[in-house]
């Protein structure tokens, strides 16, 4: 290992040299992420450097005062097999000591996370394509002002194990390319969803909803925002609700991960999941 190498934090426009990083690597951030990363947790992002030249990452993000998920491990592939990554890993690692730690992780490093202290709590699948057709409901999701998260504030914080209010807040804003919708009932959230554009085509996460017909309303909402370009949308496999609308959708299963945490797992409410929020930050 050189001697110049170093684990720091983040400085500016290196959240997006490591999101490159990841869209080479085949993950298809949003193409505009970091903005709200970095409201999610300024501190959690780190990177190993040599000199002034980062090697790698990773993104530790903390919520609340007991929960925090990590993401963006990555060692650029000139690098590897040097030790790099693990001195990052435990760096990344450090920051998060007391507060249990999700990550969601790919096949191949499930047994490595394992052996880290992480066990598996569930699947989640990816699916994706160009929708065939929008799902009918009873319901007519809308557009969200910026103005009025307050309400989609308090039901995310029923859902994710943290209130996560300023990166909401910026994930849900409204910017070119990005659309976030919600869906009441007598006047009650019933659910909400955001779709984004991505290096390649566009995620839709988070997708929570009470029940199918609501997410139903929120896909006929959001989907049309891709006009024709792929889809994708990261399923909890236990939701086979969500599963079902994938497929009627015509979206496919493309891809896999294992979310799993070391420390006592968060009481999620995987029914009302209809699509994760970010691989990268939970």
């Amino acid at each position: 290992m050189n001697s110049e190498f170093a684990v720091r934090s983040m400085r500016p426009g290196e959240l997006e040299l490591v999101l490159e990083w990841a869209r080479q690597e085949g993950w298809n951030p949003g193409l505009d992420d970091s903005l709200a990363f970095l409201e999610a947790d300024p501190s959690g992002f780190f990177v190993g450097a040599i000199g002034e030249v980062p090697v790698g990452s990773i993104s530790v993000v903390k919520y609340g005062d007991s929960f925090a998920f990590l993401g963006l491990y990555i060692v650029h592939p000139d690098f590897r097999g040097k030790g790099y990554g693990k001195a990052i890993w435990e760096a990344g690692i450090a920051t998060a000591e007391g507060r249990t730690i999700g990550l969601d992780g790919v096949a191949a490093q499930q047994q490595n996370y394992r052996r880290a202290g992480f066990e598996p709590a569930y699947l989640t699948i990816r699916y994706g394509g160009v929708a065939s057709g929008l799902p009918a409901s009873a319901l007519v999701a809308h557009p969200v002002l910026d103005s009025r998260l307050e309400g989609l504030l308090r039901y995310d914080s029923a859902i994710f194990p943290q209130p996560r209010e300023a990166f909401l807040a910026a994930w849900c804003t409204g910017r070119k390319g990005r659309r976030t919708a919600v869906v009441r009932k007598s006047h009650k959230i019933r659910g909400y969803g955001t779709i984004r554009r991505c290096y390649e085509g566009y995620k839709i996460g988070p997708l929570f909803a009470n029940d199918a017909d609501s997410a139903a309303a929120l896909l006929a909402e959001l989907v049309p925002e891709a006009k024709g370009a792929t889809v994708f949308i990261d399923i909890p496999a236990e939701n086979r609700e969500a599963l079902a609308l994938a497929e009627g959708m015509g979206l496919q299963p493309v891809f896999e991960t294992m979310r799993m945490y070391r420390g006592a797992a968060p009481a999620i409410p995987l029914k009302h999941v209809f699509g994760v929020t970010t691989l990268e930050l939970g």
